[in-house]
């Protein structure tokens, strides 16, 4: 199966969010965004904020418009500033530059889209939504 299809999306969904419950994490939401950041699915754990499709969104737009995941673009925002907010503003400043937004490769390196996750730590949001992304056999760049 290539690509980030629809039943890709929300087996990503549901094993990052399987693995939120494992680790004890606050409630997720999760989306899964194809290779031109349009949204091939979304879903909000009961208790989560109603702000966080927006953030989880920002995290995986920046990923896949960048090509960076949600750290390197922490790390670029730290050392160069001016280029994040530059980018920010060019892509409608629908980004959020924080772990959490995973880049998502196949198996030689192509971008198929990216996933962001958000709820509890940026950090935990990224280990949660690894798992997601391998468990359809796919790379992720957190």
């Amino acid at each position: 199966m290539a690509g980030l299809s629809l039943r890709r999306a929300r087996t990503i969904i549901r094993k990052t969010l399987d693995e939120g419950r494992r680790l004890e994490l606050k409630p997720l939401s999760v989306v899964v965004l194809d290779e031109g950041g349009n949204v091939q699915a979304f879903e909000r754990e009961d208790g989560a904020s109603p702000g966080r499709f927006q953030i989880a969104h920002g995290k995986a737009y920046g990923a896949v418009m960048l090509g960076m995941p949600g750290s390197a673009q922490m790390a670029r925002a730290e050392a160069q500033a001016y280029f994040i907010a530059c980018a920010n503003g060019a892509l409608g400043g629908q980004m959020v530059p924080v772990p959490g937004g995973i880049l998502v490769r196949d198996a030689k390196g192509r971008v198929l889209g990216a996933v962001g996750v958000t709820g509890d730590t940026s950090d935990n949001d990224a280990a949660a939504g690894k798992v997601g992304v391998e468990a359809v056999g796919l790379v992720p760049e957190i």
